[in-house]
């Protein structure tokens, strides 16, 4: 399971081994937590010695597995054994071509051997209602009932083409017998009118009667197929549920105090993520603490066919994923001997920022807060990739202080300005997250639309959702989206513009742009948005320009205004 670090590195990177440039060269990320037990923060470096064995690793599989046909994350930690020769592990994520082990890569977090049976048995049972779902979903009263519909309204269109043009000659006549004078002859006539106009309302009754009678069976055929079908995917929701509570109760993780801890106690509030304890991380952690091997540092990679949707590309580093990873991340590392350990209750170096060393404006700053004015076209947080780098946060951490502390409260796109709250230590940010997440905090946003609005005030709540192929995309979907609330009020229209303040109650990505742009909400599109329709425009109009929160330590009441830096007039 242990290799040499000589099967990793090309000749260029064992002389910077021996020089000791590699070791002396600054981290590009740290895997961080908070001890469970003390609170202290907890770093593991992607150090350059990691990344170099990770770029040898991304050789070897370039020749081993020259046409991979799924790509997959994998992993390299650099380990010191108890003699102290330095060697590396290796794993991979998931399955890697139907299986869970491979000989001389890291195996699965101990547990799920004990659910084997189960979870052949479960996923033979999800094929089969996957069949039987697609086979419900295509019988052929569907295409049947599409086809006798077409043909009943075609045949329903030339009905009621005929009888229009009966009633207007009808009409006509009728007219023309009011109009002479009164005959017994000329109310016998009348009458035969008034019949025949009851005749073809007998008619489309009776067209309505055969077409109701022919589509009902094809009907209700399909509505038990529906039905079924309902039934079918509650109970696969179910079975699989089941089965993933078994197996993340049998998986143990182990950390370097010696602890052992089932992963569903990692996640308090709801269901864990599908395909936790399978990432790289956390297999390369358990098996160092279960073998009494030192980390020194550790890189994970995306190797093998990009995403569509760009969230992979081969060969690009990523960090520790959010949902799955970052919850276990300060108990796998517990334990862990901590040269760049800092506690909570230990000062923090508060660095005096000027907006001249970091290219933006600052709002506001002191020991717990950092308010800043964020420029249009950057990031408010690093990229995944290399050329994402600069962001308000990377710009920080460049110029930061050992010991400094910066993380966002929230997110802005970015291609919007204006205010980003940023935490300068740990409690100021889950106070901070809290308040965003209970929904307290107040913002307003300005934005220009490509067109104007009926009303002058209101709400949209229409829910968004992505598609994993289309991302950064979102859509509105009643069905698979999630709440998004968004109120505004107009500020300004003319010349075919409408300047506007927003007021999200939500936070969901892109929401302020898709509730502007979708038919069912605004439908006026920011300006420079060409995501989603804008009218052209030298940025994208959307600016957020008001925020009122409570300061995460004096509890005092905060209220900050950023103006607008475009306006109606501009266009």
């Amino acid at each position: 399971m242990l290799h040499p670090l000589s099967s990793f590195l090309d000749t260029d990177e064992s002389d910077e081994i021996e020089d000791g440039s590699l070791e002396m060269a600054e981290p590009s990320y740290f895997y961080e937590g908070h001890c469970p037990q003390e609170g202290t923060l907890l770093r593991l470096p992607r150090t350059a010695l990691a990344e170099a064995v990770a770029r040898g690793l991304m050789r070897r599989l370039s020749l081993d597995e020259p046409e991979l046909s799924e790509g997959k994350m994998f992993g390299v930690l650099v380990v010191r054994e108890p003699s102290g020769q330095i060697c590396v592990l290796r794993a991979f994520s998931g399955l890697w071509k139907g299986e869970a082990v491979w000989d001389g890569w890291v195996p699965p977090i101990p547990g799920r051997e004990e659910v084997a049976r189960e979870e052949q048995e479960t996923i033979a049972y999800l094929d089969a209602t996957k069949s039987k779902l697609i086979e419900l979903s295509q019988i052929p009263e569907r295409a049947e009932l599409v086809a006798l519909e077409a043909s009943f309204e075609a045949e329903g269109q030339q009905l009621r083409a005929r009888q229009k043009e009966a009633k207007l000659s009808r009409d006509q006549r009728r007219a023309a017998l009011k109009a002479a004078p009164q005959e017994e002859a000329n109310t016998e006539k009348l009458r035969q009118l008034d019949e025949e106009s009851r005749e073809e309302k007998r008619q489309r009754k009776a067209w309505m009667a055969r077409r109701d009678e022919a589509c009902a069976r094809h009907k209700e055929r399909i509505q038990a197929a529906d039905e079924e079908m309902t039934r079918l995917k509650r109970e696969r929701k179910q079975v699989s549920r089941t089965l993933q509570d078994r197996m993340y109760a049998a998986y143990r993780i182990a950390n370097f105090a010696g602890k052992a801890q089932a992963l569903e106690d990692f996640f308090e509030q709801g269901r864990l993520p599908t395909g936790t304890g399978d990432c790289c991380a956390p297999k390369l952690l358990h098996y160092a603490a279960t073998h009494r091997l030192l980390p020194l540092g550790m890189a994970e990679f995306w190797w093998g066919p990009s995403l569509p949707n760009g969230s992979r590309e081969e060969g690009v580093f990523y960090e520790a994923c959010e949902e799955r990873c970052q919850p276990m991340m300060g108990f796998l590392l517990s334990g862990l001997p901590q040269d760049t350990a800092i506690s909570e209750d230990e000062p923090f170096v508060i660095e005096q920022l000027s907006a001249e060393m970091l290219g933006f404006s600052i709002l506001y700053q002191d020991d717990a807060l950092l308010v800043v004015d964020k420029p249009a076209g950057l990031l408010a947080v690093p990229g995944r990739t290399q050329a994402q780098q600069d962001s308000v946060l990377g710009r920080l951490w460049v110029q930061a202080a050992r010991g400094a502390f910066y993380k966002a409260a929230h997110r802005l796109d970015m291609l919007t300005s204006g205010i980003l709250v940023i935490a300068r230590h740990p409690l100021a940010h889950r106070e901070l997250q809290q308040q965003f997440r209970e929904r307290t905090v107040q913002k307003r946003y300005e934005a220009i639309l490509s067109g104007t609005v009926a009303q002058r005030e209101g709400e949209i709540r229409l829910p968004l959702w992505g598609d994993p192929a289309e991302r950064p995309i979102q859509r509105v979907d009643l069905n698979r989206g999630k709440e998004a609330v968004t109120g505004f009020q107009v500020i300004e229209q003319r010349d075919g513009r409408c300047h506007l303040s927003f007021f999200p109650h939500t936070g969901r990505t892109h929401q302020l742009r898709v509730h502007a742009a979708d038919p069912a909400g605004l439908h006026a599109p920011i300006c420079g948005d060409t995501l989603y329709g804008g009218a052209p425009a030298s940025r994208l109009c959307l600016h957020a320009c008001e925020i009122r929160f409570v300061h995460p330590t004096t509890k005092q009441s905060l209220h900050f205004v950023c103006p607008a830096p475009f306006s109606i007039s501009l266009f």
